[in-house]
């Protein structure tokens, strides 16, 4: 073991001792020992070996017998067991700029924040003004600082991910360059995390095309660039990937490299039962292309029913698609309103006007206004006062829009004992309550089961809110029979 890695550990752990509050003298021996190895002339394997560690400056019995036993073993079960104790996500937030051990500590202690979504989370709904040592400028840093430390994550959501490869798609279509063009890989089947952005097109110019695709004004670094292959990394931090086939190709290559891997597989086996080839070049009979223009003709060719993206995944879809049982997906047009709405009385960002107008633009027919109850203060929860406030301002918005119906909800707290936020009084004054499990998530299963399961028996409850409490790139969800609930 080299001397590098005995510093990066013995670093690591004075690291790992500050985020658990650990002595500060304990802590700066770590560091001492550290810097004490780092300034060594002599090979430290050599000098466990004849027992001479222990003579440096700087290195205590303690530590002097853990370096023996890294060197002498390749571990540390101290180092392991220290690991092991503390969050992983409390290392990761040391990235953020300007979050140190001793701030992770109290968001930790003070908030059960253990990952970066969590605290990103906990940011937006302004829970970190009120601790001490923080405050709105504390937190509106903080908050700048994940979004960089985001910038250089290798996945993505969905919804940012799509909105990026969407525009760039259509910077490459308006260069008059493209003659087919699509967005493929796990953006094309709606995967909730997404690593990367693939789009295909056919060109005459694939020189050319290559050329507009890494002068796109988002770029911010050029990762390789070929003839049939380009990838770039925007400044989102996303990487793009531009690969460029012949128009006859097309359809093949589309299907091919949507994916999945598990399904691509499926399908191949299934093409070779029929003595089909089939790869991202084309459907082969012996040496004879079958041609197909697009991807209907695929499946046709393979006397499939059209397998949508979003369920190429090998999960009973080819089956389906056999006996022409493929399921109607909903789209968007089939979204006719939406009821978990917020707005800027708690802590969404746009009024209730400018929601009802959002909904309104987009068709919708109905819209629920849901702001966080009282018991949510670190999200401005509503207050009796503010609730009949609102009431009135829905009321006066139903009269004015006859194309449109405001219902009047509430995202309801799910209290420890399984009771909703307010009373009975007030909650039969709701048109519709929602119940959402904001708090106290690490209860055992049998406990969060019993806890949703009260809250969802209430007669005021028509909607259990986020179900499983997960995040996505954030937090997982907490312990709980959803088959019970």
């Amino acid at each position: 073991m080299d001397k590098k890695t005995v510093i990066n550990i013995l670093n690591e752990i004075g690291l790992l001792l500050e985020l658990k509050g650990e002595n500060p003298f304990k802590i700066r021996a770590y560091y001492n020992a550290a810097r004490a190895i780092e300034t060594l002339d002599e090979d430290i394997e050599i000098l466990v070996k004849n027992n001479k560690l222990k003579e440096v400056k700087g290195i205590g019995e303690a530590i002097n017998k853990k370096i023996t036993e890294l060197i002498t073993t390749g571990r540390l079960e101290y180092y392991e067991n220290l690991k092991t104790s503390i969050p992983e996500g409390l290392v990761e937030m040391l990235k953020i700029p300007g979050l140190g051990p001793k701030k992770i500590k109290t968001l930790w202690d003070k908030l059960d924040i253990k990952t970066v979504g969590e605290l990103e989370y906990a940011c937006l709904e302004n829970r970190l003004v009120e601790l001490p040592g923080f405050g709105e400028k504390t937190q509106k840093k903080i908050l700048e600082g994940i979004k960089f430390v985001k910038r250089f994550s290798n996945q993505h959501l969905f919804s940012e991910a799509y909105s990026e490869a969407n525009l760039l798609k259509q910077y490459l279509l308006k260069t008059g360059l493209v003659i087919r063009c699509e967005i493929a890989g796990s953006i094309r089947r709606k995967k909730e995390i997404v690593k990367d952005i693939d789009i295909l097109a056919t060109t005459n110019n694939p020189q050319k095309l290559m050329e507009s695709f890494v002068e796109y004004d988002k770029t911010r670094d050029v990762i390789v660039k070929g003839d049939t292959k380009t990838s770039i990394t925007l400044e989102s931090g996303i990487n793009a990937d531009l690969r460029v086939v012949k128009d006859e190709e097309y359809p093949y290559a589309l299907h091919h490299f949507t994916g999945s891997k598990e399904y691509n597989t499926a399908m191949r086996h299934r093409a070779k039962r029929m003595g089909i080839k089939m790869n991202e070049y084309g459907l082969f009979k012996g040496d004879a292309l079958i041609k197909c223009y697009d991807e209907e003709e695929i499946f046709r060719k393979l006397n499939l029913s059209y397998i949508p993206p979003e369920i190429r995944e090998n999960m009973g879809e080819i089956e389906a698609a056999e006996k022409g049982e493929i399921p109607v997906l909903v789209e968007q047009k089939d979204i006719k309103g939406v009821f978990h709405v917020h707005t800027n009385y708690s802590d969404g960002a746009n009024t209730l006007t400018e929601m009802v107008n959002g909904a309104r633009e987009l068709g919708y027919k109905y819209i629920g206004i849901t702001d966080h109850s009282k018991s949510a203060r670190y999200a401005h929860g509503l207050n009796e006062e503010d609730i009949l406030r609102q009431f009135d301002e829905i009321d006066r918005l139903n009269e004015k829009y006859s194309d449109i119906k405001i219902l009047k909800g509430i995202e309801s707290d799910i209290l420890k004992d399984g009771s909703l936020d307010y009373e009975e009084d007030l909650l039969k004054k709701f048109d519709f309550v929602i119940a959402s499990v904001h708090s106290n998530f690490k209860m055992s299963k049998e406990e969060m089961t019993e806890r949703i399961i009260k809250a969802v028996k209430s007669k005021y409850t028509k909607i259990l809110g986020h179900v499983t409490g997960r995040l996505l790139l954030s937090r997982d969800g907490y312990d709980l029979d959803v088959y019970r609930v």
